[in-house]
């Protein structure tokens, strides 16, 4: 084990949840992945959504938009369920829009929360975030729901009108644009979508910038994500370097934004050092 991985480890072990330590055991040192699905359905509800803060930043346990997001992460690292999509989608069918989910629902007020998962009205509007980032996940796996038809459809509106969008919103349209089966459509929304995301203020180049900002490699996790052909050797090699420095003291990477509680803080720690483990191994960098 590099020592890398092994400083994260002990980092996820004396910090992280039950559901990463089962994660990181799994993707890293052929760990049972059954202890990762046991551990990621004690998140679901009644009816098979998740909630109870599978995203840690809200601390609800009614079911939201991006738990669902969550979830279909989790399963993208350990091996698609047909079945959790399914009623995944089936509940997204409850809260649906003209298309697409919202952002958040108002059932978040009923817990501690971070600023941004607010919602300042009962009737929240669908949202390209998490629609897109749900949409992707589904559609790489050729997963068929009433629901994905719908979202996809909105997706594309959205899309394809140019909208003004946040760094958020910009990695769920092109983790749909990487997924989507319509090759030609996407790739045409990819070649104007890079051009203003490149000059833009979405990408922060310096390795060194600190506060919530995005990065190459938040962009192209891998060297087969969609955005891998906008940058460089040397520009890859750059940020490779600087977020194995960004490793901490105890072996975990920091978050960039103000947690709820430091409990929150810990449990998005061993999320986002999974993730960062994750983009070094992809690169071939723990080699």
């Amino acid at each position: 084990m590099t020592p890398i991985l092994e400083s994260a480890q002990t980092f996820i072990l004396n910090n992280a949840r039950l559901l990463e330590r089962h994660l990181f055991a799994y993707l890293f040192q052929g760990g049972d992945r059954q202890k990762v699905l046991t551990a990621l359905l004690a998140y679901q509800n009644e009816g098979g959504s998740f909630g109870n803060a599978l995203e840690p930043d809200k601390r609800t346990s009614t079911s939201q938009p991006i738990d669902q997001e969550f979830a279909l992460r989790i399963l993208d690292d350990i091996g698609f369920e047909p079945s959790i999509a399914l009623r995944i989608c089936d509940f997204l069918e409850t809260i649906t829009r003209d298309g697409g989910v919202p952002f958040v629902l108002p059932t978040v007020r009923d817990a501690p929360r971070a600023d941004w998962w607010n919602t300042e009205t009962d009737n929240p509007p669908p949202s390209i975030n998490p629609t897109a980032s749900i949409a992707a996940l589904l559609h790489k796996y050729n997963f068929r729901h009433s629901w994905l038809d719908r979202a996809t459809e909105f997706c594309w509106e959205q899309i394809e009108s140019a909208p003004n969008v946040s760094g958020n919103d910009l990695l769920c349209v092109l983790l749909f644009l990487e997924h989507i089966p319509d090759r030609v459509r996407a790739e045409r929304a990819f070649d104007q979508i890079s051009g203003q995301l490149l000059a833009g203020e979405y990408i922060t180049y310096d390795p060194q910038a600190s506060g919530y900002v995005f990065m190459p490699l938040d962009f192209a996790p891998s060297p087969h994500s969609l955005c891998r052909r906008l940058f460089d050797e040397a520009t890859i090699r750059t940020h490779l370097d600087a977020l194995a420095r960004r490793q901490q003291v105890d072996g975990g990477w920091p978050i960039s934004w103000t947690a709820v509680s430091p409990a929150c803080e810990l449990e998005y720690r061993g999320i986002v050092t999974i993730r960062a483990v994750q983009t070094l191994k992809a690169y071939d960098y723990l080699e």
